[in-house]
């Protein structure tokens, strides 16, 4: 077993695998700023380590003894990074290699960096993208990623720090923080509980690969300890649903018929990503998959409790 950090620990999926890993048995160090409320985690036995991911200081202490470090912390939204990137770069970019840096120095084994597998391609025009494809993006904040995804292929060839980028397609599920405003099914189901009307981007039409975050978890832990043939992988479902595909999920699984403000897509997003999870099912085998209303109903019961948690 290993000794794993996890930085974004009190984050929606850093959370998530936090509690996988354990359950794995891998000795688990958990680093975030725990600022505003107890670990999101469940599991016990899990060294708890407070501190700055703006702090070289805190992140070297962070990674010294550790076997593994999964980075699942970032400063910024897709939304935020367009309203200024430069604070991408600034933090998310320039830190990320700091870290590397603390890594490398510390001897750490395998680094695994959260990656995003939408707005990475571009709008290429495929059915399927698979990892061999042309990254592509306009947006600020997957620009932000591939960057990093460069880096660590320059901490490899020169340093010796394996690593390896972890295209995540949508995620979504229980623990997504209400203040970062991040992904269709969180946002929305928010919404709903408020009795707000659902804000739809376009037609309805536009098409994502969502997965949910325990199916993505059990992608990433399946992969420790194992052999990797490459540096890059797509985590996804492997199939595509529109928005309205989604929202008719919403609509059965909350029993609420809600109404949707129509807006503008923002030049910013890509028309249809679905990611080809081949690579990854070849090494490491054929991932089981939530359904979407059962992954939307957990959701839902989950922002049900927390909400009623506060009042």
């Amino acid at each position: 077993m290993a000794d794993a950090l996890v930085i974004g620990a009190n984050g929606f999926i850093g959370s998530h695998l936090v509690d996988a890993l354990r359950a794995d048995g891998h000795r688990v160090r958990a680093f975030d700023r725990f600022s505003s409320r107890e670990p999101s985690f469940d599991t016990e036995g899990v060294e708890v380590v407070r501190g700055e991911f703006l702090s070289r200081a805190d992140l070297d202490a962070a990674v010294d003894g550790m076997d593994l470090v999964f980075h699942f912390l970032s400063t910024t939204t897709p939304a935020t990074a367009q309203n200024d990137p430069t604070l991408d770069i600034r933090t998310n970019v320039a830190q990320t290699v700091e870290m590397l840096e603390s890594c490398a120095a510390a001897g750490v084994g395998h680094f695994y960096f959260a990656s995003t597998g939408g707005a990475i391609y571009g709008a290429q025009d495929r059915a399927e993208y698979v990892e061999t494809d042309p990254t592509l993006p306009v947006s600020p904040y997957a620009i932000g990623k591939l960057t990093i995804e460069n880096y660590l292929r320059y901490f490899q060839a020169v340093r010796g720090l394996r690593s390896t980028a972890l295209r995540i397609s949508n995620p979504y599920g229980t623990r997504q923080h209400h203040n970062k405003k991040q992904g269709l099914i969180p946002i929305a189901l928010r919404q709903i509980a408020g009795g707000e009307p659902i804000v739809r981007f376009g037609d309805g039409s536009m098409v994502r690969d969502y997965i949910y975050v325990n199916d993505v978890v059990r992608m990433i832990t399946r992969m420790v300890d194992r052999p990797h043939r490459h540096d890059v992988y797509n985590l996804g479902s492997g199939r595509g649903l529109s928005v309205s595909e989604v929202l008719a999920s919403l609509r059965r699984v909350t029993g609420v018929d809600f109404d949707e403000l129509v807006r503008p897509v923002p030049v910013t997003f890509v028309d249809r990503v679905v990611l080809d999870i081949g690579r990854y099912t070849t090494e490491f085998g054929r991932p089981t998959f939530e359904s979407l209303d059962d992954g939307v109903r957990a959701t839902w019961n989950g922002i049900l409790q927390e909400r009623d948690s506060e009042r």
